[in-house]
């Protein structure tokens, strides 16, 4: 009977061995994977700050009297809210405001991936994620 219960412990040591073994094999994958889709969600969420902040900026755009420096104040406000650096406001064409009722008025914001990102040495390192809104000129 002593015999019997030496060999089940010592089988045990040996699948707590190859058990270790896994998971020294599975733990850099597994990291690599949770880094990758806290990054992911954090460009989502950048990209996202950008469609918004464009969006409100052609809205803006829209408005009786409205001036660049208001389309570029609305657009860094939604990005500032949001804790976006680096962002820049491109309107097109320039000369908006004289531009006749059925024209087509562009707002393109853009930020950095790597001022913006959670996790130092990013994988989108190098990109530059922006958003469009055209609206129609009304008034």
């Amino acid at each position: 009977m002593n015999l019997c219960y030496l060999r089940k412990s010592g089988g045990r040591r040996k699948r707590g061995g190859v058990a270790a073994a896994e998971f020294a094999v599975c733990l850099p994958v597994i990291v690599l994977l949770v880094l990758a889709m806290i990054e992911s969600c954090t460009m989502i969420f950048l990209k996202q700050s950008c469609s918004i902040a464009a969006y409100e900026g052609a809205r803006t755009a829209l408005l009786e009297n409205a001036a660049a420096d208001d389309i570029r104040r609305t657009s860094q406000l939604v990005l500032t809210e949001r804790r976006v650096k680096g962002g820049t406001v491109t309107i097109s064409p320039r000369n908006f405001e004289s531009l006749p009722i059925g024209a087509y008025i562009e707002v393109t914001v853009s930020a950095p991936a790597d001022l913006n990102s959670v996790i130092p040495g990013n994988f989108f390192r190098g990109k530059l994620l922006s958003a469009t809104a055209t609206m129609m000129k009304e008034l």
